[in-house]
Parts: C-alpha cells; sequence; structure tokens
C-alpha cells in the first residue's frame, strides 16, 4: 500500500485533472487543505479588505489551524477522490 505522501502527490497530480470545475466553495478547501498539509498552521499576515479572494483563502487556512499535516493530507486525497 503506498505511503501517504506518495498518495498526496498523486492527489495533487489528479486535481489538476478533474473532469468539471469544483464550485469556489471546494476550490478554497483544496487549497487550505494543501496549505496545511505543506506548510502547516497559518502565520501568514490576514491580506486587506480589498484583497477579497486572498482574505478568503487566509480564513480557509487558518480554519484548519491545529490540524496534523498527516490529517491535512488524508483529508485532501479523500477530497480530490471524491471529485474525480
Amino acid at each position: 500500500m503506498p505511503d501517504l505522501k506518495t498518495k498526496f502527490e498523486t492527489a495533487l497530480a489528479d486535481s489538476k485533472n478533474l473532469s468539471e470545475r469544483p464550485d469556489n466553495a471546494t476550490l478554497l478547501k483544496i487549497y487550505a487543505l494543501y496549505k496545511q498539509a505543506s506548510v502547516g498552521d497559518n502565520n501568514d499576515k490576514k491580506p486587506g479588505f480589498s484583497d477579497m479572494v486572498g482574505r478568503a483563502k487566509w480564513e480557509a487556512w487558518s480554519n484548519l489551524k491545529g490540524t496534523s499535516s498527516n490529517d491535512a493530507m488524508q483529508q485532501y486525497i479523500d477530497l480530490i477522490e471524491s471529485l474525480s
């Protein structure tokens, strides 16, 4: 059975080849899980009010604070598999 990191990398590749574009809420979840899995907790400065997309991404990632890298990877894998 492939290890979690390998499955995560496969899900990353699969995410670029989805048959249809996910809705914005799902895209934010994909982004946040990727950042949590690869970087960890969000320590970046919150974007200003004029950067609505940046704020949405920042908030989605910040909502995962405390989630372990392995848990975030598994959630990412499960989400991409559900969209495939």
